[in-house]
């Protein structure tokens, strides 16, 4: 009966165990870019953190909700990264908490064009409430109404090619895999940490001295279930104020078809280039539009002066 209640459990937790996508989604990828791929850590030339919240499909009960903080900025002569972050992921009675700490190397390729190469390392922790669980059986035991927790370790790696106004980002999160095993004869083959890899672009028009045009895609993919594919655009005015749209599209999968999945709008503002927030709001486009009003992503941020001599923060910030 213990086996029956975890394995149901495990389920529910997000399905993010059961091959889908496991890692948070963010639709403001671009403003958090850092905890997407530990090789940006270091590429600006300041120190910077930042945090996000999102609640995913307001409305629903115990729907998904979000929280990172990270930090971080250039050392020795802007050749080298350092940085961490810090989330939790929550959805009903299950948690997923965990934090990573980074490294990172840039080499200058030419003029105009940069490598970066990153790793980061931390732990990760899997728990489930059975205190906020209802069973159809009353005094079921399985849980004792206690909390039943896993931690294991966690690594990602990437690549970071840049430079003034593009750049191209790959990564591979939870590259350790692992199983999630809540206790020492539970082996199922499903539950674990399912490799991930994503891949993202931009490039910054600057249309005139005041305005720049900054579209860009971030492509998520597990196997075996389809990947996720994010558009963006962003209209940015002095620096300092943007507004924006994006289109989230779910590709290939058991039937090899293209599904809209939600429409975002987003929108920000950057005070004396220090203090940023960032705003969005996606549109449900898929089959659960009936049943939620959509999701709400909050960022706010500051950035400090970093080793280099040139600490103004470039247009596609």
């Amino acid at each position: 009966m213990r086996k029956v209640i975890i394995t149901g459990l495990l389920i529910v937790a997000g399905a993010f165990m059961l091959q889908a996508q496991q890692l948070p989604q963010f639709t403001q990828y671009l403003v958090n870019d850092y905890v997407t791929n530990p090789a940006i850590g270091g590429t600006k030339p300041y120190f910077e953190g930042k945090s996000n919240s999102r609640n995913q499909w307001v409305g629903i009960n115990d729907a998904p909700r979000t929280y990172i903080f990270s930090l971080h900025g250039p050392i020795i002569d802007d050749k080298m990264g350092i940085g961490g972050y810090f989330y939790s992921d929550i959805t009903g009675p299950t948690r997923r908490t965990g934090a990573q700490l980074s490294y990172s190397y840039i080499i200058k390729i030419k003029d105009g064009m940069n490598l970066s190469f990153g790793a980061s390392g931390g732990l990760i922790q899997f728990v489930v409430d059975g205190g906020k669980i209802t069973f159809d059986q009353d005094g079921d035991i399985a849980l004792s109404n206690g909390i039943q927790s896993i931690t294991k370790p966690d690594a990602s790696a990437g690549a970071y090619l840049f430079g003034d106004n593009y750049f191209v980002s790959l990564a591979a999160p939870q590259v350790l895999g692992g199983k999630v095993d809540f206790f020492e004869d539970y082996d199922p083959d499903e539950s674990e940490l399912s490799r991930h890899f994503s891949l993202s672009a931009g490039y910054t028009y600057h249309i005139d001295d005041e305005f720049d045009v900054q579209p860009s895609f971030f492509a998520k993919y597990v196997f075996p279930v389809a990947t996720v594919v994010d558009l963006s655009v962003r209209g940015i005015y002095k620096e300092q104020i943007w507004l924006g749209g994006s289109y989230r599209s779910v590709v290939g999968g058991e039937d090899k078809t293209l599904a809209s999945d939600a429409i975002g709008i987003m929108a920000g503002y950057t005070f004396q280039k220090n203090l940023m927030v960032g705003y969005s709001y996606d549109i449900p486009m898929s089959n659960i539009k009936g049943f939620t009003t959509g999701s709400h992503e909050l960022m706010l941020g500051i950035r400090f002066k970093g080793s280099s001599a040139n600490n103004t923060p470039p247009a596609i910030e």
